[in-house]
């Protein structure tokens, strides 16, 4: 269920009238381009709350692992002590526990409903996520605790309604499950009749479902019978899915010389239902990339701007310094003149060599690691020519470590030191590496000098993309904690380790140098296959 209000943002109020036109694909776009403008005011709140939305978008669209990362990122800007928040804590929740169930994680699911619950500001909120706990409970064959959030649901909902006849037909089913000998027909034909009077289309087939279930094994004829009818109603409703198990349940009962037929469309559908899931999850990915790379070019040009200005500045101020030089050459003699002249040839040459091998170490380690990162970004994206943008930034990658013009810093991002490294470290997570987060919240950096934070910044994108190269894990776990006056960042993944012929690259060795430079330790620990773990400390007062 798509969260909406009122907002100072078109591209916001943009998405929902996409949304109400059935355009699903545009109403994403402008609930991102809504998100950039939230950033760009640094509004939290309404990032959060574009966020919630695009989870809610990708679930409901087959997207189980987008939905439920993009709704983990929302938890980060809503604040669980505002009030203001709570409504889209219960949304953000609740779609987090319907990914977890399709994913098939009950007990994950479980817990997310039971979060769901807590913020819920109405009973109408309140019924539907104790439903779908009591559907994961049901799932996960737990049938006694379904059966008693069904038995609470049934005494606190209007009789003869739309969401009465629902939790009537679940806890039938359940009870059912539980009691092989009880008579679930009245309450089931009960529940359909009420859909029916409603003219609730889904909630006939569900009722259709349900009756073919419990008559498939005494009743052969009758199961067969309302597999036909929920055939017929899936149809009419333009659900695949319930298409699909209608035709399963059809070719289960039938005559062995009828089912040919219906064996074929459900093979069919069965195809085109899988191709449509997977060009929804390819569609929403390359929407996200596309924003993400537009955002990219133009902090390139902000950067290429003010690298333009920084050098019609510098060029200025050597004008001034010959000038200024030509004064003294007049009035000091030639003698004062060759001698000082030397002088400064010999200090302005140490300066630039310093500042060549400076800006040498930092494009490598910001912009060399930085197009590695992109790679890593888009590697896993379907219908992009794939192998022609690796090659590209690949040969982009290697030829900025010969870069020996000094850059005088980047565009500003409107993002909070925190932000910055969430946004770093997830960049690198993949559908088979999960990176998870911990402990990075805004207070843990309050007191820590910039330079330090750019430092911690660029070792940290050094180790993450050592793992991106050579881990192999699925598992990435970054932990931030700050005791007194020292900063303590653990790193740690399942990969395969540290090899006993361990020797640290110039990457490995250039984060080394930065934590020495910081006067701040780093200790590997490879635990012999299983994984490697990094911890570093820093003084941080």
């Amino acid at each position: 269920m798509v969260v909406q209000d009122r907002a100072d943002n078109p591209a916001y109020l943009q998405a929902f009238d996409y949304l109400d036109a059935g355009k699903i694909d545009s109403s994403f776009i402008y609930f991102n381009l809504g998100k950039e403008a939230f950033l760009a005011q640094r509004d939290s709140f309404g990032v959060a709350k574009c966020l919630v939305n695009m989870a809610i978008i990708l679930t409901d669209e087959g997207d189980y692992f987008g939905g439920q990362e993009t709704s983990l990122e929302a938890l980060t800007y809503l604040n669980r002590n505002n009030v203001d928040h709570h409504r889209y804590l219960e949304s953000n929740y609740n779609n987090l526990g319907l990914a977890t169930y399709q994913l098939r994680d009950i007990d994950k699911a479980i817990g997310f409903y039971q979060l769901a619950i807590k913020y819920a500001q109405d009973s109408s909120t309140m019924r539907l996520a104790l439903n779908n706990m009591a559907r994961a409970y049901h799932d996960g064959k737990d049938y006694d605790k379904a059966l008693q959030i069904y038995e609470g649901i049934l005494k606190n909902t209007e009789k003869n309604t739309v969401a009465y006849a629902r939790v009537l037909t679940n806890y039938s089913n359940t009870r059912w499950r539980i009691d092989p000998a009880y008579n679930a027909a009245p309450d089931l034909h009960a529940a359909l009749r009420i859909r029916q009077a409603q003219n609730d289309q889904w909630g006939v087939n569900s009722s259709y479902a349900h009756l073919t279930e419990y008559y498939a094994a005494k009743q052969s004829d009758s199961a067969l019978m309302y597999a036909r009818k929920r055939l017929a109603v899936s149809r009419r409703i333009r659900s695949a899915h319930d298409q699909i198990n209608a035709l399963l349940a059809i070719i289960r009962l039938g005559h062995t010389d009828s089912t040919k037929f219906f064996f074929e469309r459900y093979r069919q559908l069965s195809d085109s239902v899988r191709l449509a899931r997977a060009a929804a999850k390819n569609q929403f990915a390359l929407i996200r990339y596309e924003v993400e790379k537009n955002k990219a070019d133009n902090l390139r040009l902000q950067k290429e701007n003010a690298e333009t200005a920084y050098q019609i500045v510098r060029q200025r101020i050597w004008t001034g310094l010959a000038l200024t030089v030509a004064v003294f050459i007049f009035g000091g003699g030639m003698f004062w003149h060759k001698k000082r002249t030397q002088r400064l040839a010999l200090d302005a040459q140490h300066r630039i060599d310093a500042h060549k091998l400076k800006t040498s170490k930092k494009i490598h380690d910001v912009v060399a690691n930085g197009i590695y990162r992109v790679m890593a970004e888009i590697e896993n994206q379907d219908k992009i020519d794939r192998d022609g943008i690796l090659d590209r930034l690949e040969n982009m990658y290697e030829k900025s470590r010969d870069i020996s013009y000094e850059t005088n810093g980047s565009a500003e991002v409107p993002q909070t030191y925190h932000e910055r490294i969430a946004q770093l470290l997830k960049s690198f997570a993949t559908a088979s590496t999960k990176v998870i987060i911990v402990g990075n919240a805004s207070d843990l950096w309050a007191g820590v000098d910039a330079p330090v934070k750019e430092e911690i910044e660029c070792i940290l994108q050094e180790l993450m993309v050592n793992m991106r190269k050579h881990s192999e894990a699925t598992d990435v776990v970054v932990r931030f904690e700050k005791e007194a006056d020292e900063l303590r960042i653990s790193y740690h993944d399942n990969g395969v380790g540290l090899p006993d012929s361990f020797v640290k690259g110039n990457g490995l060795s250039s984060s080394g140098s930065r934590i020495a430079g910081l006067n701040g330790q780093i200790n590997f620990v490879s635990e012999g296959g299983n994984g490697l773990k990094i911890v570093m400390k820093f003084p941080v007062a």
